[in-house]
């Protein structure tokens, strides 16, 4: 499973969270603690959004976080008031600039830590419920762009906690979901539009990908796979089947019932 990681808050270099806490991302890249594999070897990339009104930003690479030598240097000089950022252990999809995270689609960047493990089966099927634009848009082949797509189709822009039900709710419908094959659906979703961040856990096997959130002591805030820094932040885990999201406002929480399945 990958790691990821996103702020928002007074603009900071993004190795605040990339590079300098203890447990940084750039350290999660090779000693995650709380993911299948130790190592996410397979990629990284991090998007920014500036004040301006701009952006995203994105800097995407199939390098390890850890060999490539641009990483530091970027990190040390790009302030911002909003990032996420991802180091990519692969499950689907071959090791290409254009499978990396984040992706980024007008003012929307996001970024996924799990797995739709029947993907190819039912690729064709859900692709064909996208709109022209938004199909035309795709660059890559992971399962986790496609589940992007698919949130900017149901809704994402207005209605965020609709547009994760509804695809939920396609992924009930057209994948296995637990029956028939060997692995779970698993999402860990990082999503933003340059102005808040919302994040989602879902699996059905009620085992999604880590998450947890820190306030920070300049007013912003973090979200991570894994806890940064645990002396001098207090970390709480994003529940399962949750939507919460993070703006100039603090920690929102917003309804969002997958208990439930419904008719795709």
């Amino acid at each position: 499973m990958c790691r990821l990681a996103a702020y928002l808050g007074p603009a900071v270099p993004i190795a605040h969270v990339v590079v300098d806490p203890a447990h940084s991302l750039l350290e999660q890249s090779q000693h995650a603690n709380e993911a299948k594999l130790a190592v996410q070897g397979d990629g990284f990339g991090f998007a920014w959004y500036g004040d301006d009104g701009q952006g995203p930003g994105l800097y995407r690479d199939v390098l390890p976080a850890w060999s490539d030598g641009n990483l530091l240097s970027l990190c040390q000089m790009i302030r911002s008031p909003l990032f996420p950022a991802h180091v990519r252990a692969s499950t689907t999809g071959e090791t290409t600039r254009l499978n990396c995270h984040p992706f980024a689609h007008r003012r929307w960047s996001f970024m996924h830590n799990g797995q739709v493990p029947d993907i190819d089966r039912i690729r064709r099927k859900l692709e064909a419920l996208l709109p022209d634009e938004l199909y035309l848009a795709r660059r890559g082949t992971t399962d986790s762009e496609l589940i992007f797509l698919l949130l900017l189709a149901h809704g994402l822009e207005c209605h965020p906690a609709e547009a994760v039900r509804s695809v939920v709710d396609l992924l009930r419908v057209h994948s296995c979901y637990g029956h028939g094959c060997d692995e779970a659906v698993r999402l860990t979703c990082v999503i933003s539009d340059g102005a808040s961040i919302y994040a989602f856990r879902h699996s059905s096997d009620a085992r999604a990908p880590s998450l947890y959130v820190a306030e920070t002591g300049n007013g912003g805030w973090i979200l991570a796979s894994e806890p940064l820094d645990a002396e001098t932040l207090v970390w709480s885990a994003i529940e399962p089947d949750s939507l919460v999201r993070l703006s100039q406002e603090g920690l929102t929480r917003l309804e969002l019932d997958l208990a439930l399945e419904r008719a795709a």
